[in-house]
């Protein structure tokens, strides 16, 4: 359990006290740094770990009144001063994040982060972004190209929804940048004219049923002969469909042929041999 606390330091000591894991504490509304150390206190004797974690929204007062700063540049210098502050005490056991809603200022951030202090891990995230569509896509850009460029330790997609579509899109994020694999991946091409079944409806019943399938597979769903097996020939199942029907393969090979309405039955029967 990771306590997170705003506004009360004495919360952030109970909880120390109390069992948590981890403390996640802001230096905008934490109290000042003379309250900072009796929570380092707390932390230290319970030998668990603080996540300093500045947002855009909760700057320090006079360090967000600045006008010779940018708001990266702000959240930088809050997180840094803070680190450094907390490793002058002698705790070390830090991680930090520094986020805002826009993607670019959080990448410019986390940036000047990795050069600033190179041996403390980062939380990556892009903060408030917004509902499960533009949440995903303002993340994935903003995360990708931080992964990309080997930054960043552990990560969170915020998402105004269901808590487990945060997980998804993390995982999802960090298969797409092969950095871990650990569920299926659909390979699916758009709709065209040479299209003569729902593919719409075929790629959503497949993405449904695979979505708890703890195998890292790649499963394509092509709805023409065109665009499969050839472009998909590197899954490991995958089915490419013509005139109401469709033909299962397997790395490229053909392994049966079905109607329409047995498609997602035997892809699934044939995944489950894998």
């Amino acid at each position: 359990m990771v306590a997170d606390i705003h506004f009360s330091a004495d919360i952030a000591v109970e909880a120390a006290r109390r069992g948590a894991a981890k403390l996640r504490i802001n230096p905008g509304n934490i109290g000042g740094l003379a309250k900072t150390d009796a929570v380092l206190d707390a932390a230290g004797e319970a030998g668990i770990p603080i996540r300093i974690g500045v947002n855009a929204g909760s700057l320090d007062v006079e360090l967000a009144a600045r006008t010779d700063l940018t708001l990266a540049q702000k959240l930088a210098r809050s997180a840094a001063d803070y680190v450094r502050y907390c490793e002058g005490r002698g705790f070390r056991d830090l991680v930090v994040s520094a986020k805002a809603h826009d993607v670019m200022a959080t990448v410019a951030t986390y940036r000047q982060l990795a050069r600033e202090l190179p041996t403390c891990p980062l939380h990556i995230g892009v903060t408030e972004a917004g509902t499960l569509f533009q949440g995903v896509i303002k993340s994935a850009c903003g995360l990708g190209i931080l992964l990309e460029e080997g930054i960043g330790d552990t990560l969170r997609i915020s998402l105004t929804d269901d808590p487990v579509q945060e997980v998804r899109a993390c995982w999802t994020l960090l298969a797409a940048l092969d950095l871990r694999r650990r569920a299926p991946e659909l390979v699916s091409c758009p709709t065209c004219g040479r299209c003569q079944v729902d593919l719409i409806g075929l790629a959503q019943q497949v993405e449904e049923r695979i979505a708890n399938l703890g195998k890292p597979l790649k499963v394509a769903v092509m709805g023409c002969v065109v665009n499969g097996p050839g472009e998909a020939a590197d899954a490991d199942i995958g089915v490419a469909c013509g005139a109401g029907m469709g033909v299962v393969f397997s790395k490229g090979d053909v392994v049966r042929k079905v109607e329409e309405k047995a498609i997602v039955d035997a892809l699934m029967e044939e995944i489950g041999k894998l």
